[in-house]
């Protein structure tokens, strides 16, 4: 059977020991480099270009100080991400399935010595009940969340990936479920795979090492090569689409956003093509962990170092959670984030308890935007951006280099804005409440007078007509 780990011995199986983070690389590019204002421009002026910049040149927008070259840099993000992905954000929300745990990691509820967290693991019924609740809230896309346990085996994984796939509720139906779970095994990757995942995602949580070894006090994560090669069996097993991330407020968000760079550059260097995805979650209190502020990332810095991922990774997915309250979520849209969660709710069979206060002890850490998707939706609509569920490259195989071959020359946008216009219309067909929906099809109406191409708006007209008379899952 395959393993997320090898219980025995917790050590790495074969995988190279070598590590491809530098410690003393980054903090020479971060100690050694100046930027003047020049600088600055003619890196923003790359990144424009869509040109995915080096280590050396993102650490010239790290070290800008300059209040008028941050906001520059921040005007640049917003340039690029329109110029890329148009105006469209790509909803999901994620889903617990298990918080049994083996690890003791400093800043997580789920850790294996907190005795203060009931553990609850999901069985096939409770998976269903869940996904329905979802379903009528008008979801499609889910990230499955996993401790790492030997429970939570890649066959459980892989089980309760089809459990969720089979569930066709009312008007609804997920077509894209992702995973947040231990690395695993190369034969364990390959068993999830063949269950159709989307996304494989392991973060890093930090890529210093020290800091590593300190916070994760014991268990099968406290192996940082095991953990830091853990995307490379994924792409060996066949998965391209993998997603990496850090835990800003381990360690100094300088190095940890050079550390993303760094973990981009090797993956596009040995698979010839980069992570879908970055995420850049604040550390937030947990069950019986309060924040350390040695290394807490201020709203400012926070906003900064969006936009300048933003920059770095033109054609990366970013990812920002419901861990940030409302106003920064709202405010971070504009440099650059591609993903974010609605109607998220982090308890253990929590969409169907819909609770007004979070249980700490039943969650993994406190969230700080409670909106319900349909108010998430609203808000995006205001604000002009086109809320989407669209799982099309994913399902036409535009993942993985095929992705890239679309993504880079701009075609991306050509696909994902029009396919965020019709799943945004099947969501005001059958979830909105009549506010909501006036206000979709006023936006559509409005998206719709931009498109010059009179034979392809034909048929975006005619797709969003056939999903106003009832058929469903059309895209491009």
């Amino acid at each position: 059977m395959s393993s997320i780990y090898h219980p025995e011995t917790y050590k790495i199986k074969d995988v190279a020991q070598q590590s491809f983070i530098d410690s003393d690389e980054i903090w020479e590019i971060l100690n050694n480099t100046k930027p003047d204002r020049e600088l600055v421009r003619k890196v923003i002026g790359r990144s424009l270009d869509k040109h995915r910049l080096s280590l050396q040149e993102t650490a010239v927008l790290i070290n800008a100080t300059d209040p008028d070259l941050i906001q520059e840099i921040k005007e640049a993000a917003k340039e690029l991400k329109e110029r890329v992905y148009g105006k469209r954000i790509v909803l999901f929300a994620p889903l617990y399935i298990g918080n049994l745990c083996v690890n003791n990691c400093a800043y997580c509820g789920f850790r294996a010595d907190n005795k203060k967290q009931v553990r609850v693991t999901l069985s096939d019924p409770e998976i269903v009940e869940q996904v329905k609740e979802l379903q009528d809230d008008g979801h499609k896309r889910l990230i499955l969340v996993y401790g790492e346990h030997p429970k939570y085996s890649p066959e459980f994984i892989a089980n309760s990936v089809r459990t969720v796939y089979s569930v066709k509720h009312g008007k609804g139906e997920i077509r894209r479920v992702n995973i947040n779970a231990a690395p695993m095994d190369i034969e364990g990757f390959k068993v999830v795979k063949d269950a159709g995942i989307g996304t494989y995602q392991i973060f890093q949580e930090t890529y210093d090492r020290k800091t590593y070894s300190e916070v994760h006090i014991s268990g099968i994560k406290k192996n940082y090569d095991w953990r830091i090669t853990g995307l490379d069996r994924a792409q060996e097993a066949g998965i391209d689409d993998v997603g990496i991330g850090a835990l800003l407020g381990l360690y100094d968000w300088r190095f940890e956003v050079m550390g993303l760079i760094r973990h981009v550059n090797h993956l596009e260097s040995v698979y010839n093509v980069g992570p879908h995805t970055i995420s850049f979650p604040r550390i937030k209190e947990a069950s019986g962990y309060s924040i350390n502020s040695s290394y807490a990332v201020s709203d400012d810095d926070f906003t900064k170092l969006v936009a300048i991922l933003r920059l770095a990774v033109p054609y990366t997915g970013l990812i920002l959670t419901a861990r940030e309250p409302a106003y920064i979520r709202d405010e971070v849209l504009q440099y650059g984030v591609s993903q974010i969660d609605g109607g998220t709710n982090i308890e253990m069979k929590g969409y169907t308890k819909r609770k007004e206060q979070q249980n700490i002890e039943t969650e993994q850490f406190v969230i700080n935007d409670n909106r319900s998707l349909n108010e998430v939706m609203n808000d995006l609509v205001d604000k002009g951006y086109i809320p989407s569920f669209c799982t099309a490259c994913y399902r036409s195989k535009r993942t993985g280099e095929h992705f890239m071959e679309f993504s880079v020359p701009g075609f991306i946008k050509r696909f994902c804005q029009p396919n965020a216009m019709l799943t945004l219309a099947e969501y005001l067909e059958d979830y909105a409440p009549v506010v909501t929906k006036e206000k979709g099809y006023a936006l559509i109406e409005e998206n719709l007078k931009e498109y010059d191409d009179d034979r392809f708006k034909t048929k975006l007209i005619d797709r969003l007509e056939r999903i106003k008379n009832g058929e469903r899952d059309l895209y491009f």
